[in-house]
């Protein structure tokens, strides 16, 4: 029987070196989790979802691909029921990057921890971009995947070392720029249209609200349109800690 794992989450899985244990949270069907165990890239895996649901679901799962005496099921809102030391990455996919960024922001022992976060926002991966620079976190690999008709990013994440983004590196990080992916042109382009119409929209817009963020959209684009669609190599990394 073949896993049905999404191109997303094999991404996802590629960039966690080997380890010790991941703790995936928001699991659904614990697909990433039954993958990194039969791949051999950790030794052990804690699934967690908010509902009993979908954790019935991944142990049904883990049974089936007879991984279940290497997988523990958590039943958690986010990291609430997690303390530090439970595992070595943690990853969060598949959810808004507002969300994630929420999350995150409700556990606060991970700043300053050696843990790896992979994150994988389905949406609003700016806003997500920007929580992490706020927090002081930096973005150390980044790159795309295109799963269906949707090009998704994946970020490898340190809770150390980094520093503030402009508002055109928190559409396009210096990680993404700097990797070479091959995605990187189709995937600039698209964040290209979508602050072109932004920026149109707020132009045409009477509410102050959209006025005072005006600023912020128009940066972002200028930057965003100034970027070469190979990328560039020679951008620095962020400073560390």
């Amino acid at each position: 029987m073949k896993l049905p794992i999404s191109k997303r989450l094999l991404l996802c899985a590629e960039m966690i070196p080997p380890c010790q244990t991941v703790a995936d949270v928001g699991t659904d069907h614990g697909y990433l989790g039954i993958h990194l165990l039969q791949a051999g890239r950790c030794a052990r895996v804690i699934a967690s979802d908010l509902r009993e649901k979908p954790l019935a679901s991944a142990r049904a799962n883990a049974a089936a691909f007879a991984v279940q005496e290497r997988m523990s099921f958590v039943l958690s809102d986010g990291l609430h029921n997690f303390n530090p030391g439970d595992f070595d990455v943690l990853v969060l996919a598949g959810m808004g990057g507002d969300l994630i960024a929420r999350i995150l922001a409700d556990a606060p022992w991970l700043d300053g921890g050696d843990s790896l976060l992979i994150l994988q926002p389905q949406s609003a991966a700016n806003d997500l971009r920007r929580a992490l620079a706020e927090r002081g976190w930096w973005i150390e690999r980044e790159r795309l995947v295109r799963d269906g008709q949707f090009l998704y990013a994946v970020m490898a994440v340190r809770p150390e070392g980094g520093g503030p983004l402009t508002p055109g590196e928190q559409y396009v990080s210096p990680a993404l720029r700097r990797a070479g992916d091959p995605l990187y042109a189709a995937y600039l382009a698209r964040v290209r249209r979508a602050l072109e119409l932004t920026v149109r929209g707020i132009s045409r817009s009477a509410d102050p609200a959209d006025q005072a963020r005006a600023a912020y959209y128009r940066e972002a684009l200028a930057e965003v349109a100034s970027l070469n669609a190979v990328g560039d190599t020679d951008v620095g990394e962020a400073p560390r800690a």
